[in-house]
Formats: structure tokens, C-alpha cells, sequence
């Protein structure tokens, strides 16, 4: 019994410090999450809870970093672009000039022999005008008078010219006299087209009649004279030569008034045929400023025609032109010093979209202007746009492109867009980026040059040109800068946690 309450109390004694054991236990536990819970609150504590000066410093961006380019040697380019026209090395508008037939000075298009688009050859009628015909001959110089019979001139040799091309030989005429032989020529070809030249006189044919009136009398006078002076010796062969030798024996030698009088009948005689080839020649047939067309090559063009038959002539009938196309265009004076003869340009059509190669082939030397309606000239422009010129004439300097093929005729006329690779600098040149020279306080124009361990070092430079985003410079005496160092073109800024928060601020 004694046992058994002995180890009743030994198991009593057991369970009391198996539970005293289990509550310490859990008491450590409850200090260790305890001391964990308070080292977190700490550490959440320190991130919340900063001093002004860490909160500047975690909110400002981080450095920023440096943007830097190449030092390049080579040909500085710049692409000048402007509008230009597809047109003819030669335009002539055709303007019939003058009184219609009918005198009253009315002009009335009576046949049209061509068609917009078409071709033609020299020699051909292009359109008739009351009547008379407008053709075309190959020849430079334009038309500025009438020719008639006995003028002299460059333009009457280009005439004949043109008359030998057609086969209608001038004869023996002096080159640039308009004689009998090119009489005879520019008859044949009138006649060839089917018209009667108009003579150079209205009344030519009653001065010729004339004058061959006066032939006439003068030679019948001479012969009169020397029939006369026949007779004395026809008298003394009847038996009355003493009486006829007595009397010739009188009179001194030179004072015999049958030679005399022949004499002067032979002069008048002269005198009279001198008129009558005068009258002919004036009479004869001309060449009027209003029948022809000179135009340097053929086949040439009609770009358009603005008149139909039994309209009345108010202005040009049509518009034809000669030679390759080419494109027309005017540049600005900051442009004109970029663009020289023979750089490379790209035309493009923009209706078609076709790009076709090409060549500067001249640039004018001095602004072309367009004339007012008061036919005056405007004043000079100043302003590379134009502006400050005395008006919206002023154009700029004349710019010839010249293919390297052979354009379609149906560009003829339209706009197009010219890109000119101009060479801003005539050899290889030190450039950089515009935007990594700067200009002091001082008036210095400078680089800086990034070298080992982010050293900056600034150098001293002179521009030079520019083109496409870059400039050529010139380090100054003592100054060095050479090819593949890197300048400072800018400075690219990070973002920092701020931006990263608010959306603001980042690259």
C-alpha cells in the first residue's frame, strides 16, 4: 500500500514538472517571436522613418552619362532640295503677228497641221493664219525682221542655210546676201508647201514694169543713135564722100557729136537696166517674221496647242520644243555656293514616283527675276528665302540639270523634286557633330574631348562648313585634334526612384 501511494506521488511529481517544463517553453517561444516581431518593426522603422538629407539623397537621379561621338575625316556632304520643271533645251511659243488678209487685222487660225505630242521635221507648216503659213527651219537665231531681197546679215546666211538643208541650192549669192540665187530658193520651197511667197514690195511688179519700160526707150534710143551715125558713110558711097570728108574734117576729134551722143545712150542704157534689176530684186519674193520658226534641232516636239480652226488669233497657237530634256530649277543664295557643274542629282517625279539620275549642267551667275505685268524688272532680293525683295518675282539663280538618260516626253512640263548631293567642302576635312562645338563667354569656339578615365579636356577650334548635322573644324595654332577622338556631343540623364514612382523623369 505504501508502494502504491509512493508511486502515485512519484507520478504526480512527474506530470507537475512535465508541465512546468512545457510552460517554459512555450514562454521562450513567446519571447523569440516576440523579439523577432520587434526586429522587423525596427527594420520596417528604419526604412519609413529617414533624416531629411537620406531622403534627398535616395530621391536625387544618379550621375548622368556622357554622350560622345567620333572625330571623322572626310568629305563634308549636304543634300539641297528644291522644286524644279521638266522643260525643253529650247521653248518657242508660236504667235502669228501681223494683219489678216482681209486687212482689217483680224487673224483667223485657218488649218492646223500638227497635233499636241507630235513630231515634226524642218520644212514643215505648223498651223495656217488667214490664209499664209507658219513653218519651222533649223536655225540659233530667233527671228527679228522681215527678210528681202538685198539684205545682208547673219540671219539671212541662216536662211540660206536652211533653205541648202532642204535641198533649195542659194546659187552664187555671197553668204549672207540675199540675192537672185536665194530668190530662186525660197520661191522653190514656198512652192514646195504649197503657197506663193509674198513679195517685197506691194507694188513691186508695177516698178518692174516700169523700170523695164525704161530699158525698152533707152536701148531703142541707141540704136537710133547708131543708125545715125551710120548714115555720112552710107551718103558717100553714092558719090558724096568729098562733101561728107570736108565737113568731118571741120569738126576737131573730140568734139564729134555722134560719139557723144552714143555715149550718153549707152550710159543711159546702163543706167536703166541698173533700175530694173533694182526693181526686180525689191519685188521679189520675202521671207516674213511671222511665216517662220527657227528651231535648233529635229525632230521637235508640239508641248501643246491653244487654238483651234476658225478661232480667232489672240495669242501663242501652240508651243513646240527642241533638244533633250532637261530640269529647271532656281536656288537661294545659301544654297547657290553649295551646288557647282557636274555633282550628282536625283530628280524625282513625284506623279510617277520614278527616280532618274542626273548632273548639275550650269549655274547662273547672277538672280534671275520674272517680269510684272508692267514689263519692268523687280528690285534684288536680300533674304536667302527671298525675302526683302521688292516683290513675289524675284526667283533666284538658275539651276540646268541634265539627265544622264534620256527623259520621257511626257515629263515635259511637269514639276519635279531635285536632291542635290553638294560637296560642302572641296577635300577631306576633320568634322564633328553641330552639336559638339560650343561658343564661350569668351567668344571661344571649342570641343571637348573625352580621353582615359573620363578626362575632359577642351580644345580650341575654328568651324568651317556645314552640312547633313555636321561642321567642319580647325583646331587653332597649339591646339591638337586628330581623327578618331571622341568629343562631348551631350549628356543623357537617368532616371532615379522618384521617376521610377511617379512615371516621370525616365530615358
Amino acid at each position: 500500500m505504501f508502494s502504491e501511494r509512493k508511486a502515485e506521488s512519484d507520478l504526480s511529481n512527474s506530470a507537475g514538472r512535465s508541465a512546468g517544463i512545457r510552460g517554459k517553453r512555450i514562454w521562450v517561444v513567446v519571447v523569440g517571436v516576440g523579439a523577432v516581431l520587434m526586429s522587423g518593426t525596427g527594420v520596417i522603422a528604419a526604412q519609413v522613418v529617414k533624416s531629411p538629407a537620406q531622403a534627398a539623397a535616395d530621391t536625387s537621379a544618379p550621375p548622368p552619362s556622357v554622350l560622345t561621338a567620333p572625330v571623322e575625316r572626310r568629305v563634308l556632304e549636304e543634300s539641297v532640295i528644291i522644286r524644279g520643271k521638266v522643260t525643253a533645251r529650247q521653248s518657242v511659243d508660236v504667235t502669228p503677228s501681223g494683219t489678216g488678209a482681209d486687212g482689217a487685222g483680224k487673224q483667223v487660225v485657218t488649218k492646223l497641221w500638227v497635233k499636241a505630242g507630235g513630231t515634226f521635221q524642218a520644212g514643215r507648216v505648223l498651223v495656217e493664219v488667214s490664209g499664209r503659213p507658219i513653218f519651222a527651219l533649223r536655225g540659233t537665231l530667233p527671228v527679228y525682221r522681215d527678210l528681202k531681197p538685198g539684205a545682208t546679215g547673219d540671219d539671212v546666211a541662216q536662211l540660206q542655210r536652211a533653205l541648202n538643208e532642204l535641198g533649195r541650192s542659194t546659187g552664187s549669192d555671197r553668204k549672207g546676201r540675199f540675192g537672185q540665187g536665194t530668190m530662186r530658193a525660197l520661191s522653190g520651197f514656198y512652192a514646195s508647201i504649197g503657197y506663193t511667197p509674198q513679195p517685197a514690195e506691194p507694188d513691186g511688179e508695177a516698178l518692174v514694169a516700169s523700170a523695164q519700160d525704161e530699158v525698152t526707150a533707152a536701148e531703142r534710143r541707141l540704136e537710133d543713135v547708131r543708125r545715125s551715125a551710120r548714115r555720112p558713110a552710107d551718103e558717100g558711097e553714092r558719090g558724096g564722100e568729098a562733101g561728107a570728108a570736108d565737113k568731118s574734117a571741120e569738126r576737131p576729134a573730140n568734139e564729134n557729136p555722134d560719139r557723144q551722143e552714143r555715149k550718153r545712150a549707152e550710159e543711159d542704157l546702163v543706167k536703166a537696166r541698173g533700175v530694173l534689176a533694182e526693181a526686180r530684186l525689191k519685188s521679189g519674193p520675202m521671207l516674213p517674221a511671222s511665216e517662220v520658226v527657227f528651231m535648233p534641232g529635229f525632230p521637235a516636239r508640239v508641248d501643246a496647242v491653244s487654238a483651234q480652226v476658225g478661232s480667232q488669233v489672240t495669242g501663242k497657237v501652240l508651243t513646240a520644243s527642241t533638244g533633250d530634256l532637261v530640269v529647271q530649277g532656281y536656288l537661294q543664295p545659301h544654297q547657290k555656293s553649295l551646288v557647282r557643274p557636274g555633282q550628282k542629282v536625283e530628280i524625282l517625279s513625284e506623279e510617277s514616283g520614278e527616280t532618274v539620275a542626273a548632273k548639275v549642267a550650269a549655274v547662273a551667275d547672277r538672280v534671275a527675276q520674272a517680269q510684272p505685268a508692267d514689263g519692268t524688272p523687280d528690285g534684288t532680293a536680300t533674304g536667302q528665302d527671298g525675302a526683302g525683295a521688292t516683290g513675289p518675282e524675284w526667283r533666284g539663280f538658275l539651276m540646268t540639270v541634265a539627265p544622264e538618260k534620256k527623259l520621257a516626253p511626257v515629263l515635259n512640263g511637269q514639276e519635279v523634286r531635285l536632291t542635290v548631293q553638294a560637296a560642302a567642302t572641296r577635300s577631306e576635312a576633320l568634322v564633328v557633330p553641330v552639336s559638339a562645338v560650343s561658343s564661350g563667354a569668351d567668344g571661344r569656339t571649342t570641343v571637348t574631348v573625352l580621353g582615359p578615365g573620363d578626362r575632359r579636356q577642351r580644345v580650341r577650334v575654328t568651324p568651317g562648313a556645314q552640312g547633313d548635322g555636321f561642321v567642319e573644324v580647325r583646331p587653332v595654332a597649339g591646339e591638337r585634334l586628330a581623327e578618331g577622338d571622341d568629343v562631348v556631343v551631350g549628356v543623357r540623364e537617368r532616371s532615379g526612384p522618384a521617376a521610377e514612382r511617379g512615371g516621370e523623369g525616365g530615358e
